[in-house]
């Protein structure tokens, strides 16, 4: 008798595309039983818990068109399987666009930096450990969320926007680009489309299998930075068990225009607090026109949490919100 070893990876075909059309067709043509591949950070232990069985995998870090980062009309477009790293140490992205330098340079280890895609980073599933162990929850087609009932471990878990699902968005630049007002561009076959970063991500009230826009033979291809918010004052803070390797219990990206002690715009999101990378249209608001002050930023720190609705174990959220707003109003 053999033995069987189901650490051992399941027959997959692989396609290294080096070219732009040809990765698209193959997605097109794959379809759902085709896996984009950027860094693999996501991908293996989907593949290795049999969670996920796809047939194929499509490899798009051979395809140049869709590295590197480079100067535009507009701002400034990177390529989506540019690495976190690369995006981290950039100057370019450094000088103009520190907010995102700094959320790049944060994500996990600098080992999975190295080889993590910014694609990999926005586009990964939801990290919820229920889901993840392969419980039919809603997210994976049965009909409870293990999380969200009187037993569930959820202090990681959501706080606002809840349906069905309570797993929150885990991407570190997701927020920071959502502050930039970045533009997502998404290719297939049939032409692109461009979505604003804060479109990019669904939540499970519009789709409880996928957390993002994209579409069957889409694939997430550049992220474009506006020039309007070039060299704007920047507050990135993320809150996490450990400095490295963990993923956020709360995050925060603002991005602000400064005409001396006052606000002209702003724009501020957090993350692990929703579903999606969560915007502070009101606070944002509340803001313009502002001086800056102590007393304004307690202002809004106390609106900035309005509505939430904390689970068994993640009550801690809510203060810890209200405090990383008031740190980034206060600069």
């Amino acid at each position: 008798m053999v033995a069987t070893s189901y650490d051992v990876m399941p027959d997959i075909e692989l396609y290294q595309p080096t070219d732009e059309d040809n990765a698209l067709a193959l997605a097109s043509s794959l379809g759902k039983d085709g896996w984009l591949l950027g860094g693999g950070q996501d991908t293996y232990g989907w593949l290795k818990d049999r969670n996920k069985t796809p047939t194929a995998m499509i490899e798009l870090t051979q395809v140049d068109a869709w590295k590197g980062i480079k100067e535009i009309s507009t701002g400034v477009e990177i390529g989506a399987v540019t690495t976190l790293t690369d995006i981290a140490n950039n100057p370019l992205i450094q000088s103009r666009y520190g907010l995102l330098a700094k959320a790049a340079s944060i994500v996990a280890s600098p080992q999975i930096r190295n080889v993590g895609t910014i694609a990999g980073n926005l586009a990964q599933d939801a990290r919820c450990w229920y889901y993840r162990r392969g419980l039919d929850c809603y997210r994976a087609g049965g009909n409870i969320c293990y999380a969200d009932s009187p037993e569930g471990l959820n202090r990681e878990h959501a706080i606002f926007g809840a349906s069905r699902c309570v797993a929150v968005s885990p991407s570190d630049t997701a927020p920071a680009l959502v502050a930039l007002n970045a533009t997502m561009v998404i290719s297939s076959e049939s032409g692109q489309r461009l979505v604003d970063a804060e479109d990019f991500f669904v939540g499970p009230d519009r789709d409880i299998v996928n957390m993002t826009i994209l579409n069957e033979g889409e694939v997430l291809t550049a992220i474009r930075l506006p020039s309007e918010w070039a060299n704007a004052e920047y507050y990135w803070e993320k809150v996490a068990d450990r400095n490295v390797w963990d993923f956020a219990l709360v995050s925060v990206a603002a991005a602000m225009k400064m005409s001396g002690d006052t606000i002209q715009e702003a724009r501020i999101a957090c993350g692990a607090v929703e579903c999606v990378p969560r915007r502070l249209n009101d606070i944002e608001n509340a803001l313009r026109g502002q001086q800056r002050s102590e007393a304004l930023a307690e202002q809004v720190a106390a609106m900035a949490t309005e509505g939430a609705r904390p689970l068994n174990y993640n009550h801690f959220k809510v203060p810890l919100m209200a405090n990383l707003v008031k740190r980034a109003v206060r600069g």
